[in-house]
């Protein structure tokens, strides 16, 4: 993979050799899986987690419809809200977060078994459960502490930039 820089990509890469073979160029790679892409944006990957959201979401929901609320929000707190590598996005589009962001409150909706037009802010309230945004802060929130905590020596320095 050729990383762009400010926008160019680079066409014309000389071939890369190793032990006589090769490599071939790839434009997408998955490493921890965490999706990296030649222009760093995270899109991707949010995409990537938009989609496993939707598929654990619908599982919880059909196999649970018949349990207790107290249940499905235990099962959505967690299964629903641990978005992996989320506190790393840092380029994206708006458009990629607001479709995860509704993505979330829709699987909320549809396990809890609330109309679609209902009031995200209103039923995250009522249920006591964290909304998007909030959930979003405390992964960030999380990792943070977790760097500040660390012994390493290079994520201290990264810490104090």
């Amino acid at each position: 993979m050729v990383f762009e820089t400010r926008g160019r990509t680079h066409d014309n890469i000389p071939p890369l050799i190793l032990n006589g073979t090769a490599l071939r160029r790839v434009f997408r790679f998955k490493y921890l899986g965490h999706v990296l892409t030649p222009s760093l944006k995270d899109d991707e990957d949010i995409e990537r987690e938009r989609r496993a959201l939707s598929v654990r979401a619908n599982m919880i929901a059909r196999r649970f419809a018949r349990c207790s609320l107290k249940v499905k929000l235990t099962l959505f707190r967690a299964y629903c809200t641990n978005f992996y590598t989320c506190s790393l996005w840092a380029g994206y589009t708006q458009r990629t977060y607001n479709a995860l962001r509704v993505q979330y409150n829709n699987a909320f909706r549809v396990l809890v078994g609330l109309p679609r037009f209902c009031s995200a802010s209103g039923m995250f309230a009522d249920a006591q459960v964290d909304c998007f945004y909030a959930t979003m802060r405390k992964r960030c929130a999380s990792l943070v502490s977790r760097v500040r905590a660390s012994s390493n020596s290079i994520l201290n320095m990264i810490h104090y930039l």
